[in-house]
Parts: C-alpha cells; structure tokens; sequence
C-alpha cells in the first residue's frame, strides 16, 4: 500500500488524488540512499527489493496504471519527469523502475481478463518484458504453446509476470505476426547471463520458458500496440490516453536513464571539481581545476545537452497525448518524430557524459566514481536498439526524403 493511493477494490475505486509534487519530493528523499547503494547495486546485478518497495511505497509504479486496478491513470510525461529525477542518484534503479512501471500501461492495453490475471490476487504485482520475438507460438486449444529463451529481461527478477514476445498466426489473413504474450513468473526460469560494463544493476536476464500454455486472452499483438487500437483502449474507453501508440511512448522512459544518469553525472562533477586543484605538473600545479576553460566548456556543454535532451524527451510526449486527447489521430509523422526525439536525447546525454568523464583524470578510472559510472550507463542505454541514433536517424531522413521509413515506429 503506498503513501499516495489505497489501491482500489475492483468493484469500486477509491483512491486519492495524484500529487506529482509530493511524488517528486519523494524521489528526492530517496535519492541519497539509492545514490549511496548505486555501486553495490551494480555489483549484484539487480536493483535490490528495498528499492522497489520504497518506490512502491511513493505510488511510483501507479503512475500511469489503470484506476480501475488502483492506479492514478497518469500521462507518460509525468512517468518520464519522475524517472529523469530518478536516473541522476542511480541509472540500473530507473531504467527498472521506469520499464516496470511503463509495462503497468501496457499491461492495461491487454484485453481486460488479461488485467484481471495480473492484478486480480495480487494489485502490486509488476511484469518485465523481452520485445525481441525470438520464438514461434504454437496453436493449442484456447491459445498458444511457448518455448525458447528471451534475452533482456530488464527486472526480472523484481517482476511477477514477463511480457514475451513471439510469432503468432497473424488474427486476420495469412502468415505470421509478432506479439506479446503474457506470461506468470511461476511457468519461467531466470538463466544467470547478465555481467555487463553499464546497466550492470539492471538484472537483464534471460528467460527460458519450455512447453509452457498462454490463454488466447493474454496475447497482444504489436500491430495493435503500435496504433494505439488495443483491446484495452477500448475497455477504458473515457482514457484517451491509451490510446497512444506504444513506441511514442514507452522509450521515452529508456531515454530519461540516460538523460537522467547525465544530468546526475554532471551534479557529481561539479561537486567534486569546483574545489580540486591540479597535482600534475604538466597541466600546472596547484591550480584550481574550475579556473580552466576547458573545463569551464565540458560543464557548459553538459548542462546545455541535458537542459535539451530532456525539453525534447517532455515535449514530444506531450505533443501526442494532446493530439490523443484532442481525439485526433496520431500519424506516422507523429510517431516517427516521437522516435527521433528520444533517440536524439540520447545521443545528447552521451555527449554530456563524454565531455565530463573524459576530464576526471585518474580518479575517473575508480570504479566506485559516479560520473564514470553514468558515463558507462549512458552508453549502455545508447546501445539498445530503440535509442540507436543511426537507425533512428535514418528512419526520420528517409520519411523527410519522401521515401518509405524503414524501422521501428
């Protein structure tokens, strides 16, 4: 039970109202003890469940949850503001946090019995994901078989469902479409493959699944995630906020670890270089690091890219949730300038991060150093496929070009 909402019986809601000011400060209050933990966190793989209870505790992972299941039914940008504050004490905690709590909205899109398997007994319960679609479904009697492995399942082991991702026959004509397809924790393994250099903390594990049955209900496929024309759009269909396509929104929270994780970063090079002075002589002794220009710069740069990164990151999910409410329809424009805008953010936060890590000097090479630490997950988020400025980039040149645009959007 959180400090912000009784979570609703489902025959009758009742919550308090959301307080985004007293989330924030929550994060705020929080932020010290996740900071202090952030390099055992890496250590052990996985963001330690005192950390997931005392953002449950906040109403973090109800932010844009469904009423009717006890959440507050917010926008995405209020998701993407909290999670920006979030990354700057610990960059593995957001990127959980934020998937998690984003897999809250797109749990709420499945067909409302779906919802009910999920939240019915246990109204805290949380699902990780692996969008890869690394297998094919076979056809069984009310639904589909499942086996295979699914790499990249970000807090899994803080999850007690798993979105997996898999090849089914396609619901209308011939072949085969992709899908999600809801799966309970109890029916997957967790296999040990995460030991990476950033978002060590993020526990992105793999998941095997053998010979396991998946009711037709609690499938989802992407075509209906990417138009926003989802059976849970239209089971809540006074929330014209579901209906948002999925990629307008959902990588937003990725691009806010990064963003985030930079801005934190230059919080931490600030303090740490406004008094330090210089021990080697060829940059010149005993000199006060802040009085070098070259220094004065990569802190102008990084606050510049991370003042931007993150204006884009809120203005663009802004832009289409007031489209959705507006009630007119969000175009493939629409979406592929949602794409670029996040993937470009991105690519300002690593810029950021390199201008501050490449002047730490020895201390840098610590691992226990902060900005080096945000400096290694910034680059781990700019690997994910969906924030890949070269595919992003292309994709938007190509719609500008009056081509067809080839990617994910």
């Amino acid at each position: 039970m959180n400090s912000f909402v009784e979570h609703a019986v489902l025959d009758a809601p009742s919550h308090t109202a959301f307080d985004k000011a007293a989330l924030l400060r929550g994060i705020d209050a929080l932020s010290p003890q996740f900071k202090a933990a952030a390099r055992q966190t890496e250590r052990d793989g996985q963001v330690p469940d005192s950390h997931m209870q005392a953002l449950r505790d906040i109403g973090y992972f109800d932010i844009v949850k469904p009423r009717e299941f006890g959440g507050y039914q917010e926008h995405f940008d209020v998701l993407v503001e909290a999670n920006l504050q979030l990354a700057r004490s610990c960059a593995s905690t957001a990127w959980v946090a934020g998937l998690l709590s984003a897999h809250q909205w797109l749990a709420a899109s499945f067909p409302v019995q779906a919802q009910r398997d999920v939240w019915g007994d246990n109204p805290d319960a949380l699902l990780c994901g692996s969008y890869a679609p690394a297998a094919k479904a076979g056809v069984d009697d009310g639904g589909y078989r499942l086996s295979g492995t699914w790499s990249f399942s970000s807090g899994c082991e803080n999850a007690d469902w798993a979105l997996c991702a898999a090849m089914i026959p396609a619901l209308s004509g011939d072949g085969l479409e992709p899908a999600f397809l809801l799966v309970p924790a109890a029916d997957y393994t967790i296999l040990e493959t995460w030991d990476v250099v950033g978002l060590g903390g993020t526990g992105s594990k793999t998941l095997e699944l053998k010979d396991v049955f998946v009711p037709g209900h609690r499938v989802l496929t992407f075509a209906q995630s990417t138009s926003g024309n989802t059976p849970g759009a239209g089971h809540y269909a006074d929330d014209l906020a579901l209906r948002v396509p999925m990629l307008t929104v959902i990588p937003s929270c990725l691009a806010s670890v990064a963003v985030g994780a930079a801005a934190g970063a230059l919080d931490d090079y600030l303090e740490a270089t406004g008094a330090r002075v210089t021990r080697g002589a060829v940059a010149g002794a005993h000199q006060k690091m802040a009085e070098f220009p070259t220094i004065q710069l990569r802190v102008a740069d990084a606050a510049a890219s991370t003042d931007a990164a993150q204006e884009i990151l809120l203005r663009d999910l802004r832009r289409v949730t007031d489209k959705t409410l507006a009630g007119d329809a969000v175009t493939v424009e629409d979406r592929i300038l949602s794409r670029r805008g996040q993937s470009f953010a991105v690519s300002l936060a690593l810029r950021a991060a390199e201008a501050l890590n490449a002047s730490t000097g020895g201390l840098g090479l610590n691992l226990s150093n902060p900005v080096q630490r945000a400096w290694r997950d910034v680059n781990a988020v700019s690997r994910h496929i969906s924030m890949n400025w070269d595919a992003v980039g292309t994709m938007y040149g190509q719609m500008a070009l009056g081509l067809t645009p080839r990617g994910q959007y």
